[in-house]
């Protein structure tokens, strides 16, 4: 029952919760001080490369090439679980943004 390395299919299914929860919870509070419904889901891929690399963010603009070359080898990297529970963390900013699109259509009006 063993996925890659040490995951277990329970330890990815709590994962996987866990960050559509984190990134549900983050953009609808977003979602609700700033009234920008998207923001969370516009700033996902920034938040998922900074997890899945260790370039400092300004390397991205001092010495471009190295950076995305590491970059890259490290999205090449990526197993099959650590792609999905980072997909849920973007589907949880997105289900953040329906709901709150939702309910601002339903008359519902926060701060």
């Amino acid at each position: 029952m063993w996925l890659t390395g040490q995951m277990t299919i329970p330890v990815l299914i709590i994962s996987m919760l866990l960050f559509f929860i984190l990134f549900f919870g983050i953009g609808f509070i977003l979602n609700m001080l700033l009234r920008m419904t998207w923001l969370m889901a516009i700033i996902y891929p920034i938040i998922a490369l900074l997890i899945i690399d260790d370039v400092r963010f300004i390397d991205y603009f001092t010495d471009t090439s190295r950076a995305f070359h590491k970059l890259g080898d490290k999205l090449s990297l990526l197993h099959a679980p650590d792609i999905i529970i980072l997909i849920c963390g973007l589907l949880g900013a997105i289900v953040a943004g329906i709901t709150m699109k939702t309910l601002r259509k339903k008359g519902y009006r926060m701060f």
